[in-house]
């Protein structure tokens, strides 16, 4: 069913097949292929997925690292995930858009987005709770997530030019740490606020 802001809807079963299909066979022809099968309520349902599987296991695993707690963990993923992806893949829209004149779609960036962080993000998680081994790993699993992003930029935001698509992921990412900063900022200096007021 396809609603006028958010796109249509897809089930999370169909979006895992999507998620195969472009993970096996990356380029930006295959992106296309799906992302107007979807739109950002599918998105927003499967990167929530992604923030529960990522916040169980790191909750669960947290025994292993001594500087991390299990609601930390929990809360921190359950949040932190929609919310930076949300910030990102607006990043992504916004500069691909105002900078290079994209035609793309918000709710197309943030479908496309998700049929590749989705799984990679499950499988960093997981691979993350093994000290050591896990951190590099991640590093590795970074730097796709840095390939699929930059064919999802040519396709979501219809930039052909692979600078534009590139600077465009760069500013993204330059954006989001940003506002993540910031907001980071601001919620330190209530905690701070918060026990000056009690006095603890």
């Amino acid at each position: 069913m396809r609603n006028p802001v958010t796109g249509p809807q897809v089930s999370v079963q169909d979006m895992f097949a999507q998620s195969t299909a472009v993970l096996t066979q990356p380029s930006p022809v295959t992106f296309e292929r799906y992302e107007r099968r979807g739109g950002l309520q599918s998105a927003l349902t499967y990167v929530m997925l992604a923030a529960v599987v990522s916040a169980v296991i790191a909750a669960v695993f947290s025994f292993l690292h001594s500087d991390v707690t299990f609601f930390g963990q929990l809360f921190s993923r359950l949040i932190g995930v929609p919310v930076g992806f949300l910030m990102f893949t607006g990043a992504v829209y916004l500069i691909g858009r105002t900078l290079f004149r994209g035609t793309g779609t918000y709710p197309e960036v943030a479908y496309t987005f998700a049929l590749f962080y989705v799984p990679i993000s499950i499988v960093m998680t997981l691979i993350g709770v093994i000290p050591i081994l896990g951190w590099l790993v991640s590093l590795a699993l970074s730097l796709v997530l840095v390939y699929f992003g930059f064919l999802a930029v040519q396709s979501s935001m219809n930039l052909r030019d692979q600078t534009q698509a590139a600077v465009t992921l760069v500013l993204a990412w330059i954006a989001q740490a940003v506002v993540g900063l910031i907001v980071a900022g601001v919620v330190g200096g209530l905690f701070a606020v918060g026990r000056a007021v009690t006095g603890s």
